[in-house]
């Protein structure tokens, strides 16, 4: 076969892959949980609540690995992987490399510099390498699970602002985050309201929109405040439920799925 017959055209269907994050609590696994026959891997204790097949709760970066080797391997009809939490997984890597390079932290390895957060790169990406064995060979969807942390961004357009990104270090999170095709942030919806507070004063404070303290809503692309992405072209705001991405995925090509009765799979 000619390398030219080897072209393809048009758009190709094929799982998602997610990186989801938001602040503690806010119903990230339980989202995950509801994912088509989803398989946790766990790197911290968080999932008791939650009905869902899980792996035994890693603490070393190998048990991660062997997991994932396993889905990759053994015959199994799970349809769906879920790393729960990407943040903790970061720690198991930082461990691992310590151990290799007998340094006592991270920032010590290969003498300071920076350069131990560089060198975990390389683990990183041997774990990007086992998930796309998953979604390609298995045609298995990734649900990358992380917390959220509030940065100082030095935006070189403007004066610097606070923003919510993946609780990962910066060179982590930029290779997860071109990795994905979607980066989702979870989040409650508030309206700003001034208040009375005597004397001639106001202040300005942060009212939930809806029950709960707030709708729980993810955040789809990217703004000031926080960072997001995909390549679906969602909406710029969904319900915290995967009934609703399943159906703002609904038009899209890329996305080849059945989904009915509160049940959905990948086809």
């Amino acid at each position: 076969m000619s390398v030219l017959a080897k072209i393809h055209t048009g758009k190709r269907p094929a799982p998602p892959r997610l990186l989801l994050y938001g602040i503690e609590g806010i119903g990230k696994s339980s989202y995950a949980a509801q994912a088509p026959s989803p398989i946790f891997i766990p790197t911290e204790d968080g999932l008791g609540q939650i009905d869902c097949a899980s792996f035994p709760l890693a603490k070393q970066l190998t048990e991660v690995e062997q997991s994932l080797s396993a889905l990759a391997k053994e015959p199994h009809e799970y349809q769906t992987v879920v790393l729960d939490s990407c943040d903790w997984l970061e720690r198991l890597i930082w461990d691992d490399l310590c151990r290799i390079s007998n340094a006592t932290t991270i920032e010590k390895v290969d003498g300071g510099y920076g350069k131990g957060y560089i060198a975990a790169l390389g683990f990183w990406r041997g774990i990007l390498d086992q998930l796309d064995v998953l979604h390609k060979q298995r045609n298995m969807a990734v649900i990358l699970i992380a917390h959220a942390k509030i940065e100082r961004f030095e935006d070189p357009e403007s004066s610097a602002y606070d923003r919510y990104s993946p609780r990962l270090h910066k060179h982590a999170s930029a290779l997860l985050t071109e990795w994905v095709d979607a980066v989702l942030f979870a989040a409650r919806k508030f309206r700003t309201q001034t208040e009375d507070i005597g004397f001639g004063r106001e202040r300005t404070i942060a009212v939930g929109v809806g029950q709960e303290g707030g709708e729980r809503i993810l955040r789809t692309v990217g703004g000031p405040s926080w960072v997001a992405k995909n390549r679906y072209n969602l909406p710029y705001e969904l319900p915290l439920s995967w009934e609703a991405f399943i159906n703002a995925l609904s038009n899209q090509p890329l996305q080849n799925q059945e989904y009915s009765n509160g049940e959905s799979k990948w086809i």
